[in-house]
C-alpha cells in the first residue's frame, strides 16, 4: 500500500521520485556530460559538449533524438553515455534537446519539426564550427525525420534545393539508430494505430492541443508489458519490494507531450499511409524520395525491438542506393542501442553493401552476416573515422556562445500529464 500511494503521488506530480529514481536527476546523475546550450529556438535547444581530447575529427557529429522522450537516453550515466563515448573518441558532438510542448503549440506540424527543429540546428552547427560537412545521427523517430532531411539535402539540382543547401552543411555520413523509414510492418505498435483509434486520439487532442506524455508512455508500456507492467507490479505491490534505481527506467518515466497537429500528421502519413516509403511524403510542398540520400549510411537495428522491428528498419535497403552498412545488435529498442563497450552479453552482426546492390531478404541476411562479440559502438566509431577527413584542434565552448550549461532548460520541463 505504501508503494501504491507513492505511485499515486507521482501521477499527481511527475516530479515526485519513486524509490531509486531519486538517484537519477538530469544534469546531476544522468544527462551530465559537460557542455553548454549554444543555440535555442522555440522548438529545440542545441547542446555542444566539451571536448576531452586535444584534437577532434574535422566533421562534427550532430545527434537527433526522438521527440517522444527526453534526449538523454543517449547520455545516461557516465559509464553508458553514447555522447561521452563519442567525445572521448575525439568528436565534436552536438545534441538536440526537444522542447516539451504545451497547448499553445498545437499547430506545430511535421514541417516545423523538420525545418525549425533539425535544419535550423544544423545551420547553427555549420555557422559555429565553420565546417561545411558533418556526421548526422538520429535515434528512433529522430532518425526517421533525419532521413527525410537527408533526402531533402540530396535534392541539389532544383533551385529550391540549392537555396536549402547553401545554409546547411553537407552530410559526410548518416547514422540511423532503430529508425524506421518503411512503416508497412511497424510491429506491435501497429495494434494501437487504425482509423478508429486515431479518431479517438484526434478528439482528445482537439480538446487539449497535445497528446499527453502519460498516453504515449502507456502505449510503450503495453509493447513491453511483461517487464514494464506485470513484472514490476508483481514485485512492487504483491511482494512489497523496493525498486532498484536504474537510469534507463528513470528516463522511461520522464515523458513528453506531442503537439496535436504534428502527432496527427506523422501517424496519418507515416503509420497509416506509409507515405515516406511509397513516395507520397511532402516537405514544404515538394516530394521527398529517400533515393536522394547520397551520403554513406550506417543503419542499426536491434534483435528484440518492439518499437522499430529490425526487419522493418532493414527495409531501407529497398529505398536507397548508397553505400550502406547494416548492424543488427543484441538487445531491445533502448538497451540494444545503449550498448557500451564492456557491457556483458553484447554482440552484433554486420555487413556492408555498395551502390547498385541487390536485395537480400532480412532473414537470409541474418544467416550470412558475420557475428561479433562486444559492443557495436566500436565499429560505429571506426566507421565514423573512416568517413572523416582529418583531425583539427579541439573546439571549446566559448562563453560568448554559451546560453546556459548542459543539459539546458527544455529537458527539465515536466507536466502532470
Amino acid at each position: 500500500f505504501d508503494h501504491a500511494w507513492q505511485d499515486v503521488q507521482r501521477q499527481l506530480d511527475p516530479g515526485t521520485p519513486i524509490d531509486g529514481d531519486a538517484l537519477y536527476r538530469p544534469g546531476i546523475e544522468v544527462a551530465c556530460t559537460p557542455g553548454a546550450v549554444v543555440h535555442r529556438n522555440h522548438l529545440v535547444e542545441l547542446i555542444q559538449y566539451t571536448p576531452t581530447t586535444a584534437q577532434v575529427q574535422r566533421e562534427p557529429v550532430f545527434i537527433v533524438p526522438s521527440w517522444i522522450m527526453k534526449y538523454y537516453i543517449l547520455d545516461l550515466s557516465p559509464h553508458n553515455s553514447l555522447v561521452r563515448y563519442l567525445v572521448d573518441q575525439g568528436h565534436t558532438v552536438y545534441m538536440l534537446s526537444w522542447r516539451n510542448p504545451d497547448a499553445s503549440d498545437r499547430d506545430l506540424g511535421m514541417d516545423d519539426y523538420l525545418r525549425l527543429g533539425i535544419m535550423d540546428a544544423m545551420a547553427a552547427v555549420k555557422e559555429q564550427t565553420g565546417e561545411s560537412r558533418l556526421h548526422a545521427m538520429g535515434y528512433c523517430l529522430g532518425g526517421t525525420f533525419l532521413s527525410i532531411v537527408a533526402a531533402v539535402l540530396g535534392r541539389r539540382k532544383t533551385p529550391r534545393g540549392r537555396r536549402t543547401s547553401s545554409l546547411l552543411p553537407e552530410l559526410a555520413s548518416v547514422t540511423l539508430l532503430a529508425a524506421q523509414t518503411d512503416f508497412s510492418e511497424p510491429g506491435e505498435l501497429g495494434v494501437f494505430i487504425d482509423d478508429d483509434q486515431l479518431k479517438t486520439l484526434r478528439e482528445d487532442m482537439a480538446q487539449k492541443g497535445y497528446l499527453s506524455g502519460k498516453q504515449m508512455a502507456g502505449a510503450f508500456q503495453f509493447l513491453n508489458s511483461r517487464d514494464l507492467i506485470w513484472s514490476r507490479n508483481t514485485h512492487r505491490y504483491l511482494m512489497g519490494e523496493e525498486e532498484a534505481g536504474m537510469d534507463m527506467m528513470s528516463w522511461n518515466a520522464d515523458t513528453t507531450r506531442l503537439p496535436e497537429r504534428m502527432h496527427n500528421e506523422y501517424l496519418n502519413s507515416l503509420f497509416l499511409h506509409n507515405a515516406l516509403a511509397e513516395g507520397h511524403f511532402r516537405f514544404e510542398g515538394e516530394g521527398v524520395a529517400l533515393m536522394n540520400i547520397h551520403a554513406p549510411l550506417l543503419v542499426v537495428g536491434t534483435v528484440r525491438d518492439h518499437v522499430s522491428p529490425w526487419r522493418s528498419v532493414y527495409k531501407i535497403h529497398l529505398l536507397t542506393d548508397t553505400d550502406t552498412t547494416f548492424i543488427l545488435a543484441a538487445g531491445g529498442h533502448n538497451a540494444g542501442i545503449v550498448s557500451e563497450p564492456g557491457h556483458a552479453k553484447r554482440s552484433y552482426q554486420m555487413h556492408r553493401v555498395s551502390p547498385g546492390h541487390t536485395w537480400v531478404a532480412p532473414d537470409v541476411w541474418a544467416q550470412q552476416a558475420s557475428l561479433h562479440e562486444g559492443s557495436w559502438w566500436v565499429p560505429m566509431q571506426n566507421w565514423l573515422e573512416k568517413h572523416s577527413s582529418r583531425r583539427v584542434k579541439a573546439r571549446t565552448v566559448t562563453s560568448q556562445r554559451a546560453l546556459c550549461d548542459a543539459p539546458g532548460d527544455y529537458v527539465k520541463v515536466r507536466y502532470v500529464d
